[in-house]
């Protein structure tokens, strides 16, 4: 995994994102591309708050799209106190070698007032793409 695909803040809260192709996972003979992607939501913010859900917009090369909904990411909502982050590794199959993968986290003050935060667009590539 090198360098940063995305790094968007959203109500002081920082969302940084890396992708990478997992070769070994992946069957390109059979339309089979499996990525993994890190992403680490930091409050920059003087508040805490709680990340309650999730909605994921997935691209593939042919212009298929997915939505993904759900409660939290990777079976947690954490809460994060001013300062603190939170970090996690998913993955994402595609049956082409690129696409692209965006969206929102939906988080909550203390006070019980949500918000939404921006996933910024981060790119799923197999390998070096030649034009």
């Amino acid at each position: 995994m090198t360098g940063t695909d995305s790094d968007c803040t959203t109500h002081s809260i920082r969302v940084v994102c890396k992708s990478s192709f997992v070769s070994e996972q992946s069957d390109p003979a059979q339309n089979r591309y499996f990525f993994s992607y890190t992403i680490r939501v930091s409050n920059e913010g003087n508040e805490p708050a709680r990340l309650l859900n999730r909605h994921w917009k997935i691209c593939d090369a042919a212009g298929r799209a997915q939505e993904v909904r759900g409660p939290g990411v990777v079976g947690e909502q954490p809460r994060l106190d001013p300062g603190e982050a939170f970090e996690y590794t998913s993955f994402c199959p595609l049956s082409t070698p690129t696409g692209s993968m965006r969206g929102t986290y939906e988080m909550q003050k203390d006070d019980g007032h949500s918000f939404q935060v921006t996933i910024g667009a981060f790119h799923l590539v197999a390998g070096p793409i030649l034009n």
